[in-house]
């Protein structure tokens, strides 16, 4: 018998009947051979982290557009919290961390450069829209490995796709990440603002304060605790009623107060305005495009949007501008 199947077998005897088993999955796209030392999803989660796409949300905007300042949080922190997080959750329930993780870190692959400002210009200029969970699916599937793409098992692939707020996952692995994935960026969030100076603590209306708690470390132990205690022995991962509408009532506070603050998104414009320009020029000039993203737009014009998409949505922030200022920012002129 081999380590992985060892691995296989333990599951069942440590796992909640309804988490996912890795013995059980519905598989890949395309068949492979197993590996002899690790379950599906344990190879899942390292391809995610070996990916290019993985290393470049070090550099993609969470919040604070090019923030000056060692603490703030980029999409990698982010994720990285948000898997954290989450396998403390399968921990506590006896779900299928590996499951978890490889979920967690491969949720935000198809996020754009300045972050939700980013993909608000793209999906404004692409005429069949931009969602950046359905483009984390088109990285692992499409874009990584020249073209091959990861080959994901299903279970991942669902947990990837279904992680926003309105989506609802097919498994609980799945359904903790995309809770987690809220209460995480409320906590950082809030936590950035106040590294800031753009909120204080005591800006939170107290009754949220009293419910959650009085710091922004307290409300995180508060959110994980209340997920545990309701979900225990459920075959739903969720929140209490009350924490639950407290959760969406602070969530809502930081829409109103941070995500939409002038001081906090000053610079936002200014991203959108660049995103789209770089998307007209490469929609006007794709043959300056890496060749990977011209195998993709091919010979039909209707494919071009997509290619383009997939182009600029995969550049870092700092590559963004480094492009945009070659594109259309004149050069010195000087003679030899």
């Amino acid at each position: 018998m081999s380590l992985r199947e060892e691995l296989e077998k333990r599951e069942y005897r440590i796992l909640h009947p309804a988490a996912s088993h890795a013995a059980e999955s519905a598989g890949r796209k395309t068949g492979e051979e197993e590996c002899d030392i690790r379950t599906c999803y344990m190879r899942d989660r390292d391809r995610i982290v070996h990916c290019k796409a993985f290393r470049r949300l070090k550099d993609k905007t969470q919040v604070f557009l090019s923030p000056k300042g060692d603490h703030y949080r980029t999409r990698l922190m982010h994720t990285l919290e948000v898997s954290q997080t989450s396998r403390t959750i399968a921990r506590c329930l006896s779900l299928n961390e590996d499951l978890v993780e490889a979920i967690a870190l491969g949720h935000d692959l198809g996020h754009t450069p300045f972050g939700h400002a980013g993909e608000r210009a793209l999906n404004g200029k692409n005429p069949e829209g931009f969602r950046h969970f359905e483009q984390s699916i088109r990285v692992v599937q499409v874009l990584e490995k020249n073209g091959q793409g990861l080959n994901l098992t299903m279970e991942v692939l669902d947990g990837i796709l279904n992680h926003g707020t309105q989506r609802h996952p097919g498994t609980l692995e799945g359904q903790a990440v995309r809770l987690c994935d809220k209460i995480s960026y409320i906590h950082h969030d809030m936590d950035d603002a106040e590294r800031a100076m753009i909120l204080k603590e005591e800006d939170l209306p107290m009754n949220l304060r009293r419910t959650l708690g009085m710091s922004t470390r307290s409300r995180l132990n508060t959110f994980i605790h209340d997920i545990v205690r309701s979900s225990a022995d459920r075959n739903e991962i969720r929140m209490s009623a009350e924490i639950g509408e407290a959760m969406m009532d602070l969530r809502r506070f930081l829409f109103e107060n941070l995500y939409s603050n002038p001081r906090a998104k000053s610079e936002e414009k200014k991203a959108i305005e660049m995103i789209g320009q770089l998307y007209d020029y490469y929609m006007k000039h794709p043959e300056e495009m890496p060749s990977e993203y011209l195998r993709i737009a091919g010979n039909e014009r209707e494919h071009l949007p997509t290619a383009v998409c997939d182009y600029i949505s995969g550049m870092t922030d700092q590559y963004s501008k480094l492009v945009y200022e070659k594109l259309f920012i004149p050069k010195s002129w000087s003679v030899n």
